[in-house]
Formats: structure tokens, C-alpha cells, sequence
């Protein structure tokens, strides 16, 4: 225990309670005692009655000048632990001391500051507990400081939250912020507690754990108000801003209200806090704040504290019976028991701070002492006994009040849900009482739009009745002047028909009648353009009702001058007739002339009729000449072409023996060159097509029609030969049915021939007989072709690199991936578990690391090979060059990818409890599989003296450890974690052990056989696996494993390739490293 320095002595023997000064010194001592008790370096929790007393001191000297003047003598440095139970009860005395605290404590404000800093800086359990728990202290001196309507205890009425927060929303937004920060603190320093805690054992049973849990007592209580404020004010808020404006504080809010139902939650759990508090269960969900009347649904969490059985201490002042005092002084013995709060508070309203003072019998000298001694006893233990009754008494009626309150806080939530509910109502018949203000005035709008619309069409109506009237005049001077238009189209009539009768006449003139003609008809055309214009006239005075008038006057005037033009007319028809009479005699006298002219033409016609009819007897022989000529072009045409068919057929006929040629077996030929074959074929028929539709046109020219015949002749049979070539090498199935492909492709192409050869079938040709089985062998030829190939050649190298890029990127997802499951590892999970998922990720992540530097590595490797090995021509042609290498290399990577992918998959399945250990164990050995793939691959081409290979060898055996590291950990883990349950065979008897036994036996079998089927699917999966590996392998290599077809009856193997000579395969148990051949098997994924 620490002792309290610069304590001044005091004489026990002294009686308080005379002097002022006595008083004060027996407070000081009492303080001093109560602080040096409270707050010392042993690992366990504070004990409520020295922390109950140094508050009532506070009370008391209605400040905390003594409390601090004893804690700055306090070695705070030295021990964090004593630092640790400074802050809690510092924070007890904040919470439950008189309000002048506060100030006190602000003074101060750099000591605690102090403090916290000294112990953040050091690695001590306590000391960081120490850092989080000064800045929470701050904290709350600071806010209520600001906010002097809320006290330390943070326990106000919703009528005092609502004048604090005020009707500025400005102020109500910071008072929430301020509110959020304060509660941050608080569930930091929770956090920072369990964190240090073991949950999976009964921590909080321990001194030491009880000494860390202690302080959350008061953290709880701070939380359950600030909770249920930081609700209340953000009902506030969403009811005075847009729901946007607050998207922050709702986010904040569901986060603190998460950690605190958590906080909460495991608190509950805790047997250490079950009978110290009784701690309130949050809802599921937090409250929504878009909704108003969620608030009615709100209901404020109580923490209730129960009341402790009194703890005995031991006395702090004894009496001294050595010396007893003068006569007529009583003798003053402090109680050896706390006195109840109610009696605390009530002799503390007296001014004293220990117990009433006891009258006592004097002391007298002699033998009368021990007679003093037994009374005094006797007087203590009935005052005891009378204490405890007291306590009693004071008990059930704390009990009893806290039911009452309890019961008068379920009221008042009760009056508050129909307040909230009242005011919902309030609001919407608020907002009904507004709409119906709103229809009533647009009720009262629409009645004076009516009136207005009323005295609008009224005022309307009249105009109309006035513009009818013009309107019937206007139509009366109309008629008028229509009749008189009438009679002028009368007058135009008669002129139009005079004028037909000149042009009649004019018809029958000849040339130069013409001319007097056109004059005429440009004088009439004057005259009706005139007239038109009169019409024109006419019209636009119509129209002009407003100056009826002023048309009619010009009506008249017009009138007036189209009867002058009328006499003008008629004054030119006498002139034209005149004419005409003129020219009649002259149209006599060329008509004799056109006779004589009919009379030469017809004897130069008799004369032309003569010659022509030479002319077509020459014609017709010339045609007879032509028409032989062009037959003859023909059939030699169609012999030439009869020719090339036959020529052709006797190509194709020559392939298609070559099929059943035992010499063409030897014959080998690539998928690849098969299809490119069968293609161009397919291009040629079309071509075939096209020639065949020329020759149809035109006949006498068949050159395009025989040299597609030819292209196609010579395509075809190069294809069926290559597909013969082809079969050879390809398993028995795909050969059967591309010899059949070949052998209908043959048939069709002959009848095609045949089709040509004949003069009658020429014209109804089908070109496409031959392409269905010239598409059969190409689909055959595509199935044939490697897969590993679909990638052209010259892309291998840019398909290397991205793999190798993608590897990495892979590898690197994954261990970030197996960071962030062990952050959430640390955070979901403790004690054993928490301690096998950190050593199943951490091995983990060491994999992953060691298969970034191997997959490194195989890179640098792979440049120095390239660079190396290839000389002068480019990256891409090395990689053409050596496809199969470079196929090796993707195939590998592509495996490590996958196979880190898998395996924080299934480590991540693993921590979240949904996956199982052997799924990690089969992954590490795949991962391990695809690290040796890629080893491999990479070993194939590089110098055996190469640095970068023998780091490649040391990464590939760092790999192997650490996979092995995996298994490990994952197995100790998986021991770790299943129960093992002994098994207890006490109550059994003989027949039911024999009767267990025989059931043992059962599901032994039972398993075993189950066993041998999964290992039998096992075993046909992996063949499957390396079928269809080997798919991906060239054609010579499928040849190795095909057995050797029907027709095909050779002792020997076929080579690979037509050049190479034959070789027999030796089996797996035969390769050897020397060979260069490795058992890991490349596969595409």
C-alpha cells in the first residue's frame, strides 16, 4: 500500500468535534486514508467504501482541494497500475462528487494530460489502458464545463435536454457532435479492456481482470445516458434538416450503436458485472430516423445498481484506554462499520465528518477498568446490532423507492409515447387543416375566374352580334359583284371560242401560218393575263369588307375598261380575218407543191424497197454462217471442259485410293495443315460456284469455270490425302469418322464430275454436295488440333508475360486478402480460437510470400533464358520457336494463380467456421504441386550453372516448408479446436459393451467401404485428369498413349513426324531426370 506523503501526525487521543481545527484534521486524516487505500499498486479493483468516502469528502469540503492535494503526492509514474486506479476513481469523484469538482479538476487539467501522455509512449498493458482512459477524462471535464446544464452524472430530464439544445439548429447539430465524440471515448476505453482481456476463460473472476473491468461500472452508466440523448437529439435534427444533411451523423450513430449493443452484450455476460449492475438490453435494429413516430418507440435504457451487503473494514481509530480522559469529557469511538448513504448525507448536513459522538462512562482508576472494558463492548455490540437494523430499514427503503421510480419511469415513457403519438396526430391534422385552407382558396379563385369568365363572354357576344351584321352586308355587296363577274366570263366566253376557230384555222396552215399564229396567241395571252389580273383585282376587293365602297367604285371603273379593251378586241379579230383570207390562198398553192413532193418520195420508197430485200437475203447467209460458227465454240468449249473434269476425277479418284494404300499408313500430316487445306477446298468450291453461274451465262467462254474445276480438283484431293495423313496419328474414334468424312467427301466430288461431263446435268450442277463433307473434315480437323494451340504463335510471348503478371497480381490479392481476414479474425474471435486462426493465417502468409519470390524469380530466370537463347531474332520469335516451353510456362502459372486463390478461399472459409481444415491441407499440396509445375518448367531450358536457378531451387524448397507449415498448423489447429471426449465406460455392462462393440465394428466397415469408393473416384478422377492434360499435348505425343488402331496393323510405332525416325516410347517407370522429363503433369485451367 502506498503511503501518503507529507501526512501531518495526529494524536488519536485528541477529541473531535471541540474546535474547528480538530475537525479539519480528522478529515484530512480520514481522506488521506481513504485515498492511500483506494488508490495503491495492488492488481485489483478499487473497494467501494474508500471511494464512497473519499466522495462524501468532497461533499463535505464541497470541492476537491483535499482530494487533489493528496494525489499530486501520489508516484503516478512509477506504477501504472496505480495510474490505472487514479483514473477510476477520479472518474467515480467526477461522477458522484460535489459539482465544484469540475472546476477543481480543471485546474489540473496538464497533470492528467501528463500522465496519459508518460504511459502512451511506453509498452505497458496498463499504461495504454492508462492513455485511453485520461483522454476519456478530458473529454467529459471539457463537455460539461461547456454544458453546465448537464452534470457529471450525465442524468437529466427531457425537459432540461431540450433547453439545452435550444431551437438553433446550428447549435443542435454541435451539441450532437459533441455527444458522438464523448461517446467514442467511452466505448474506446471498453474496447481497450476486452481487448487485453482472455473471454474464453473466467477473467472476470480474477483480481486482475476485476481490476481492469472496474471502471466500465461507470462507463456504462455514461453510455446508457449518452445513448439515449444522442436519440433524442437526432429525432431532433431529421425533424428541422433534410434526411441528406444527416447521412453522417445516421452513419456514425449505427456505428456507436453497434459497439455499444456489443459492449453491452458482452458485458452481460460477464459474472463479475451481474452482481455489481444490471445492465439494459439494447433492440436489434437502431431506431429509424426518417420515420418520426419511431421516436414513440424509443425507450430509454436504465442501468439499476444494486444495493451491496455492507463489507467490514477494519477500524480506523482505536481507543485508548491507557490514559483516559479528564472528568466530565466523553470519550468519542468511531464506528467500525460504514453508516448507510441516508445517514451519511444527514450527519453530513450537521457539519461532522465521522460518527456522533458517543456519551461513555467515565474512566476511573483502579480495579474498575475491566468493568469499563466489557461495558464498552456490550454498549458497541448493541450499537452494531442497532446499525444493522438501521441499514435494514434503509435498504427496503431504497428498494422500495427504486420500484417507485422504476414505476414512475415506465409512466412518464408511457405519457411520452401518447406526447409523441399526440403530437404525429397534431402534425397530420395540421397538414389536413392546410390542404383544406388550400382547397378553399382555390375554391374562391376559380368563382372569380368564373365571374371574369362570364362578363368576358357577354362582352364577347355583343361583338359577335355587331360582326354578324357587317358580315351580312359584306356578303350582299359580295353577290352583287359576282353577278357582274358573271357576265364578264360570258364575254371571255364567247372572245375564247373566237379565238379556238382562228386557232383551227391556223392549224392548217403551213409555216408561215405559224408565225402569225403565235402572234395571235401572244395577244390573247396578254389579254388573259389581263383578264386574270381583273380577276385578281376582283378578288382582293372582295375581300376588303371594310371598304365596300371603295370596290365597288372600282369595280365600275374596271368594268369600264374592259369594254374599251372588248371593242379592241374585237376591232383586232376583223384585222385577223382579213388575214387569214390571205394566207388562205397561199395555203392553195402549197399544197400543189406537197403533191409533187408525195409523188417523188413514193418512186425513191419502191427503189429503197428493192435494195433492202437484197440486203436481207445477204443478212440471212451471213447468220447461218454465224450460227454454225457459234455451235462449233460451243462443243469445243464443253470438250474442253469435259476434258478437265475427267481429268479431275481421275485426281480425285488417284486420293481417294491413296485411303486404303497400306504405303500412305507410314504418311503423317498435322491438324493444323489439315484444316488449312479443307478451308482453302471450301474456298474453292465457292469459287466453283461462281465460275459454274458464269459459264451458264455465257456459254462460249468456260476458261473460268475449268480453272476453278482445275483449283478445286487438286484442293480436294490434297485434302483427302492430308486427311488420311491426319487419321493416322489421331485416336481410333476421331480417325474412324475423318477416313469416313474423307471417303464421302471423295464420293460427292466424283458425282460432282460426273455432273460436269454430262451436257444435259450441266445446267443443274450442285457445287454443294462436296462442301458438307469438306466442312465435316475441317469441324474433325479444329477437334483434332492441340488446345494449348488456339493461341497463335506469335502472341505466345505477350500470353506469357500477362500470365506471369496475373500470377503475381494473384499472389498479392491473396496475401492483402489473408490480411484482412486476420484483422477480422482479431476483431470476431479470442482466446483459442483467436490464437489458431492467427497461426493458420500467419503460416499462410508466409506461403504466400515465399510463392511471390519463387514466381519472382522464375521471371528473372525466364528473361535470362530468352535473352540467351535467342540470338539475334526477337522475344516474340523465341517464344514461337519454342512453343511448347512457353505452353509449359503459361500452364503453370496459371496453376500457381489458381492455387493461391483456392487457398485463401478455403483459409477464409476456415476463419468464418463454414469451411473445413482438410480443404486447406489439400489446397497446400496443390499449391505445392503447381510451385513444382512452374519449377519445372522453368528448369527445362536453363544453364544448370545459372545463380537464377539455384535461387529458384532454394525458393522451391522454402515453398515445400511452408506448405508444410501450413499442414501443420492447420492440423494442430484442427486438434486444438475439436473436443476430445473421454470415454466413459463406468455404467456399462457386459452385454452392452459387446452390444457397442458389434456397432463399432458396423461403422467400421461401414467407413472402410465408403473409404475404398471415394479412393476408387479418386483414382478414375485423376485419370480423367491426365486425359485430358494430354489432349493439350501435340499429336506425337498422343500417339505414345493411343493404342494402335484396327487398320493399322504395324509392329512398330509411328514416329511423331514424317521425317523422324521411329522410336518406342518407354514407359513412366523408365524417364529419368537425364531425359529432361518430369513427372509434374501441365495443365490449361
Amino acid at each position: 500500500m502506498n503511503s501518503i506523503k507529507n501526512v501531518p501526525a495526529r494524536v488519536l487521543s485528541r477529541r473531535p468535534g471541540h474546535s474547528l481545527e480538530a475537525e479539519r484534521e480528522q478529515f484530512d486524516k480520514t481522506q488521506a486514508i481513504s485515498i492511500s487505500k483506494a488508490i495503491n499498486t495492488q492488481e485489483a479493483p478499487v473497494k467501494e467504501k474508500h471511494a464512497r468516502r473519499i466522495i462524501l469528502g468532497t461533499h463535505h469540503e464541497k470541492g476537491a482541494f483535499t482530494f487533489w492535494s493528496y494525489a499530486i503526492g501520489l508516484p503516478l509514474p512509477s506504477s501504472s497500475i496505480l495510474s490505472w486506479k487514479f483514473c477510476h476513481v477520479l472518474h467515480k469523484v467526477l461522477r458522484d462528487g460535489h459539482p465544484n469538482v469540475l472546476h477543481d479538476c480543471q485546474r489540473y487539467r496538464s497533470n492528467i494530460r501528463e500522465i496519459g501522455d508518460l504511459w502512451g509512449h511506453l509498452h505497458d498493458r496498463y499504461g495504454q489502458l492508462v492513455n485511453v482512459y485520461t483522454k476519456l477524462l478530458l473529454t467529459k471535464i471539457s463537455f460539461h464545463l461547456k454544458h453546465p446544464q448537464f452534470p457529471a452524472g450525465l442524468e437529466v430530464t427531457d425537459e432540461v435536454l431540450e433547453k439545452a439544445a435550444g431551437t438553433d439548429v446550428n447549435n443542435i447539430f454541435q451539441l450532437t457532435v459533441e455527444m458522438f465524440d464523448y461517446m467514442d471515448c467511452e466505448l474506446k476505453l471498453s474496447e481497450s479492456v476486452f481487448r487485453q482481456l482472455n473471454t474464453a476463460i473466467a477473467v472476470s473472476q480474477m483480481s486482475s481482470g476485476q481490476c481492469r473491468l472496474a471502471p466500465l461500472i461507470q462507463v456504462i452508466q455514461d453510455c446508457s445516458h449518452l445513448y439515449h440523448y444522442t436519440v433524442k437529439l437526432l429525432f431532433k435534427l431529421h425533424s428541422c434538416l433534410p434526411a441528406d444533411t444527416l447521412q453522417g451523423h445516421r452513419d456514425r450513430f449505427h456505428e456507436q450503436f453497434h459497439s455499444l449493443r456489443n459492449f453491452f452484450r458482452r458485458a452481460s455476460d460477464m459474472l463479475y458485472f451481474k452482481r455489481l449492475i444490471q445492465i439494459p438490453r439494447l433492440p436489434e435494429g437502431p431506431p429509424n430516423f426518417l420515420r418520426a413516430s419511431a421516436l414513440a418507440e424509443h425507450i430509454k435504457p436504465v442501468v439499476v445498481i444494486p444495493e451491496e451487503a455492507p463489507e467490514d473494514e477494519e477500524p480506523e481509530n482505536l481507543i485508548e484506554i491507557s490514559t483516559g480522559p479528564p472528568a466530565g469529557e466523553p470519550v468519542v469511538s468511531p464506528l467500525p462499520s460504514p453508516c448507510p448513504p441516508v445517514l451519511q448525507l444527514q450527519h453530513e448536513a450537521n457539519g461532522s465528518v465521522g460518527w456522533p459522538a458517543l456519551p461513555l462512562p467515565t474512566a476511573r482508576p483502579g480495579g474498575h477498568r475491566d468493568l469499563q472494558i466489557e461495558s464498552l463492548k456490550r454498549e458497541v455490540e448493541m450499537l452494531r446490532s442497532e446499525l444493522e437494523k438501521i441499514k435494514l430499514e434503509a435498504q427496503r427503503y431504497i428498494a422500495q423507492l427504486k420500484s417507485q421510480v422504476n414505476a414512475l419511469e415506465g409512466e412518464l415513457e408511457e405519457q411520452r409515447k401518447q406526447k409523441q403519438k399526440a403530437l404525429v396526430d397534431n402534425e397530420q391534422l395540421r397538414h389536413e387543416l392546410a390542404q383544406l385552407r388550400a382547397a378553399q382558396l382555390e375554391g374562391e379563385r376559380s368563382q372569380g375566374l368564373r365571374e371574369e369568365a362570364e362578363r368576358k363572354a357577354s362582352a364577347t357576344e355583343a361583338r359577335y352580334n355587331k360582326l354578324k351584321e357587317k358580315h351580312s352586308e359584306l356578303v350582299h355587296v359580295h353577290a352583287e359583284l359576282l353577278r357582274k363577274n358573271a357576265d364578264t366570263a360570258k364575254q371571255l366566253t364567247v372572245t375564247q371560242q373566237s379565238q379556238e376557230e382562228v386557232a383551227r384555222v391556223k392549224e392548217q396552215l403551213a409555216f408561215q401560218v405559224e408565225q402569225v399564229k403565235r402572234e395571235s396567241e401572244l395577244k390573247l395571252e396578254e389579254k388573259s393575263d389581263q383578264l386574270e389580273k381583273l380577276k385578281r383585282e376582283l378578288e382582293a376587293k372582295a375581300g376588303e369588307l371594310a371598304r365596300a365602297q371603295e370596290a365597288l367604285s372600282h369595280t365600275e371603273q374596271s368594268k369600264s375598261e374592259l369594254s374599251s379593251r372588248l371593242d379592241t378586241l374585237s376591232a383586232e379579230k376583223d384585222a385577223l380575218s382579213g388575214a387569214v383570207r390571205q394566207r388562205e390562198a397561199d395555203l392553195l398553192a402549197a399544197q400543189s407543191l406537197v403533191r409533187e413532193t408525195e409523188a417523188a418520195l413514193s418512186r425513191e420508197q419502191q427503189r429503197s424497197s428493192q435494195e433492202q430485200g437484197e440486203l436481207q437475203g445477204r443478212l440471212a447467209e451471213r447468220e447461218s454462217q454465224e450460227q454454225g460458227l457459234r455451235q462449233r465454240l460451243l462443243d469445243e468449249q464443253f470438250a474442253v471442259l469435259r476434258g478437265a473434269a475427267a481429268e479431275a476425277a481421275g485426281i480425285l479418284q488417284d486420293a481417294v485410293s491413296k485411303l486404303d494404300d497400306p504405303l500412305h499408313l507410314r504418311c503423317t500430316s498435322s491438324p493444323d495443315y489439315l484444316v488449312s487445306r479443307a478451308q482453302e477446298a471450301l474456298d474453292a468450291v465457292s469459287t466453283l460456284e461462281e465460275g459454274h453461274a458464269q459459264y451458264l451465262t455465257s456459254l462460249a467462254d468456260a476458261s473460268a469455270l475449268v480453272a476453278a474445276l482445275t483449283r478445286f480438283s487438286h484442293l480436294a484431293a490434297d485434302t483427302i490425302i492430308n486427311g488420311g495423313a491426319t487419321s493416322h496419328l489421331a485416336p481410333t474414334d476421331p480417325a474412324d469418322r475423318l477416313i469416313d468424312t474423307c471417303r464421302e467427301c471423295g464420293a460427292r466430288a466424283l458425282e460432282l464430275m460426273g455432273q460436269l461431263q454430262d451436257q444435259q446435268a450441266l445446267r443443274h450442277m450442285q457445287a454443294s454436295l462436296v462442301r458438307t463433307p469438306l466442312q465435316g473434315i475441317l469441324q474433325l480437323g479444329q477437334e483434332l488440333k492441340p488446345k494449348s494451340l488456339d493461341v497463335r504463335q506469335e502472341e505466345l510471348g505477350a500470353v506469357v508475360d500477362k500470365e506471369m503478371a496475373a500470377t503475381s497480381a494473384a499472389i498479392e490479392d491473396a496475401v492483402r486478402r489473408i490480411e484482412d481476414m486476420m484483422n477480422q479474425a482479431r476483431h470476431a474471435s479470442s482466446g483459442v480460437k483467436l490464437e489458431v486462426n492467427e497461426r493458420i493465417l500467419n503460416s499462410c502468409t508466409d506461403l504466400m510470400k515465399a510463392i511471390r519470390l519463387l514466381v519472382t524469380t522464375s521471371t528473372s530466370l525466364q528473361k535470362e533464358i530468352v535473352e540467351s537463347g535467342r540470338g539475334a531474332a526477337t522475344q516474340q520469335e523465341f517464344y514461337a520457336k519454342n512453343s511448347r516451353w512457353t505452353e509449359g510456362l503459361i500452364s503453370a502459372s496459371k496453376a500457381v494463380g489458381w492455387g493461391a486463390t483456392q487457398l485463401v478461399e478455403a483459409a477464409d472459409k476456415v476463419v468464418l467456421h463454414t469451411g473445413k481444415y482438410e480443404e486447406l491441407i489439400v489446397c497446400s499440396h496443390e499449391i505445392a504441386a503447381s510451385t513444382a509445375q512452374l519449377v519445372a518448367a522453368s528448369k527445362v531450358k536453363a544453364n544448370k550453372h545459372s545463380p537464377h536457378l539455384s535461387r529458384l531451387q532454394e525458393c522451391s524448397r522454402t515453398v515445400n516448408e511452408r506448405a508444410a507449415n501450413v499442414v501443420a498448423s492447420t492440423k494442430s489447429g484442427q486438434e486444438q479446436i475439436e473436443d476430445r471426449d473421454t470415454m466413459d465406460f463406468s455404467g456399462l455392462s457386459l452385454i452392452k459393451l459387446k452390444k457397442q462393440e458389434m456397432e463399432t465394428q458396423v461403422r467400421v466397415l461401414e467407413l472402410e467401404k465408403t473409404l475404398e469408393a471415394e479412393r476408387m473416384r479418386l483414382g478414375e478422377l485423376r485419370k480423367q485428369h491426365y486425359v485430358l492434360a494430354g489432349a493439350s499435348g501435340s499429336p506425337g505425343e498422343e500417339v505414345a498413349i493411343r493404342p494402335s488402331t484396327a487398320p493399322r496393323s504395324v509392329t512398330t510405332k509411328k514416329p511423331p513426324l514424317a521425317q523422324k525416325p521411329s522410336v518406342a516410347p518407354r514407359q513412366d517407370h523408365q524417364l529419368d531426370k537425364k531425359d529432361g522429363i518430369y513427372p509434374a503433369q501441365l495443365v490449361n485451367y
